[in-house]
């Protein structure tokens, strides 16, 4: 991609919010425990990096990933990895369920990715970008398989779009 093509259009608006949130459990659970530990008389510095390490943990483990979109692309950026798909290629778009449902797309260069689609019914601007992207590769004939599920997908956005703006406007 050129440099360009990595310019952010779109972002996860609720991401710091989300991030804010995890640190400040992760520093409670931390303050918590030491102080769990310094009332009890057991606190040492091999006991406090313990409890700084878990502490670490629990922010890294509550830490949601970063979702960014631009013209033809979408990323999706966790502590560990940064996944990115060119939308305006995507080979299949598959959508699983369970107690979280995840979306997953890959696209012809053999990049994949996994988000869940609550970020894009929260998130107009990263659902248009990928949306066009769709649209382009349904024209170019790469995107073979899961168009019905972003139908559906597109419907169920709709929808949420819709009774937010009657709700909006006081017509709900």
């Amino acid at each position: 991609m050129t440099r360009m093509d990595r310019r952010v259009l779109a972002g996860d608006r609720h991401w710091r919010g989300n991030a804010r949130l995890a640190a400040i459990c992760a520093l409670v659970f931390c303050a918590l425990s030491l102080l769990v530990d310094w009332d009890g008389g057991t606190v040492t510095l091999l006991r406090a990096l313990l409890w700084l390490t878990l502490s670490v943990t629990v922010f890294a483990v509550l830490l949601p990933p970063q979702v960014t979109a631009g013209p033809g692309w979408l990323e999706v950026r966790t502590p560990w990895r940064r996944h990115i798909v060119r939308t305006d290629a995507l080979v299949a778009v598959r959508q699983y369920g369970g107690v979280s449902a995840r979306l997953v797309l890959c696209d012809t260069h053999g990049g994949r990715l996994d988000l869940d689609p609550r970020v894009l019914a929260a998130n107009p601007l990263i659902w248009h970008e990928l949306d066009t992207g769709v649209h382009r590769s349904v024209d170019r004939g790469t995107l073979l398989q899961g168009t019905d599920v972003l139908g559906q997908l597109r419907h169920r956005i709709d929808d949420e779009t819709a009774r937010a703006v009657l709700r909006a406007s006081g017509l709900s």
